[in-house]
């Protein structure tokens, strides 16, 4: 991981220094606060690879607490009473997220968690809440990576299921009829989510469309050089790419594929495509890149639009769908302790579970595994921006196909 620390591009250290430093100024800020207070926390990535995915996380859980105290707080016990959040920066180390998290609930005294981001985090920090049996919610963890690790009573993750985004590309391809040979390669990490989607429902999606695996490869998550990989995905002749790797490899994997001339038909980064990071840093090569999507300012949920509108004019940055399920679960998590009227864990727990309500993710209500399901579309880097081409009821652009030429 710090190899990859050290491999991070200008833009996005730029990116990191801004979040750290409003992290100081709400720390600061929450000193002047009256004792009587519910204090909540989180552990985020705000360093490290995983550093373009926790500063988003990091406003929309801000924004939501500080909407929240704007209208004068939540009423418990008969009163009404401001929130504080407490963030940590957990570098993308899930042992830091344990860390954070035992921190949090035994020295902060938090109430309630937020979670951080991917499998390896998310779940790290839940299990540390399960057994302090602290309420947690979380957006940013495939719903089968939180699924298999437990019967879970305490930590709550609203986002989308690994099979609905492994298969999109493969439904895409059907639904608009594109012509390729038929040849798929694949390149996933090793960490839980790259093994469930390009270890096994990648493979599988394939095979049932008809389509024939030519190339597979899996590679440690502080890989950095994927050369012959690519040779070899290159020589099979695949029309179609799927990646499965965090933001600083699928920035290598893309400026790697260009240096060795190879342009399949259709190229798919799956989570490492998705912050704009990846744009910056890959530049006209992020042209015509795929990655699955949950949420963009154009759906009709409440509050997508002005969340967008609010995010870009704060930060005079490009919005990113984190901002969008990091205030959904914190507003979530905010309900279900007006909900309790108490700052008692258990009670919040159980309001938490009685949650059934649209956000600006859409419908959320938690089922039997403390899971809320949110609806794939497929996404595009077009010109700098994300664009959603599929679903054709969620489009807002049309697909580039074939992938542009990157010579």
């Amino acid at each position: 991981m710090s190899n990859q620390h050290n491999k991070l591009g200008t833009s996005m250290k730029k990116t990191l220094l801004g979040a750290l430093a409003c992290a100081l100024l709400a720390s600061s800020a929450s000193v002047a606060w009256a004792a009587d207070e519910i204090v909540i926390g989180a552990s985020l990535p705000l360093s490290g690879p995983l550093a373009g995915f926790g500063m988003y996380q990091k406003w929309g859980y801000e924004t939501a607490v500080n909407d929240v105290n704007k209208a004068g707080g939540i009423m418990v016990d008969g009163a009404k009473t401001r929130v504080r959040l407490v963030i940590r920066d957990d570098k993308t180390d899930s042992n830091v997220t344990a860390s954070n998290t035992e921190t949090l609930i035994s020295r902060e005294k938090v109430v309630a968690m937020l979670g951080s981001c991917t499998p390896a985090l998310v779940n790290a920090g839940a299990l540390i809440a399960e057994r302090r049996k602290v309420p947690l919610v979380a957006g940013c963890d495939p719903l089968q990576a939180f699924r298999s690790v437990r019967k879970w009573n305490y930590a709550w993750v609203l986002f989308f299921d690994e099979n609905d985004l492994a298969t999109a590309p493969f439904r895409m391809l059907a639904e608009m009829n594109l012509e390729t040979n038929k040849k798929v390669a694949i390149l996933h990490d090793n960490g839980p989510d790259g093994q469930v989607v390009g270890g096994q429902i990648w493979p599988a999606s394939a095979k049932a469309g008809g389509y024939e695996v030519v190339a597979a490869n899996s590679f440690p998550t502080d890989a950095q050089q994927f050369t012959s990989m690519i040779a070899q995905a290159k020589a099979s002749n695949a029309d179609v790419v799927l990646v499965d790797a965090i933001p600083p490899q699928g920035v290598a994997i893309r400026k790697q594929m260009a240096s060795a001339g190879f342009n399949p038909k259709l190229l798919v980064v799956e989570k490492g495509a998705e912050p704009e990071y990846f744009a910056q840093a890959t530049g006209k090569l992020a042209d015509g890149v795929l990655v699955g999507g949950y949420w963009d300012p154009s759906f009709p949920y409440p509050g997508a639009a002005d969340l967008a509108k609010r995010f870009e004019a704060e930060t005079k940055q490009t919005q990113s769908q984190h901002i969008a399920d990091a205030h959904a679960a914190a507003q979530v998590l905010l309900d279900a302790i007006a909900a309790a009227g108490s700052t008692d864990r258990e009670k919040i727990n159980a309001a938490i579970a009685k949650t059934d309500k649209t956000y600006v993710v859409g419908p959320v209500k938690f089922d039997a595994d403390h899971t809320s399901r949110i609806p794939i579309t497929v996404m595009q880097w077009q010109g700098g921006k994300s664009r959603v081409v599929w679903p054709k009821d969620r489009a807002n652009a049309k697909l580039l196909f074939p992938l542009p030429s990157s010579q």
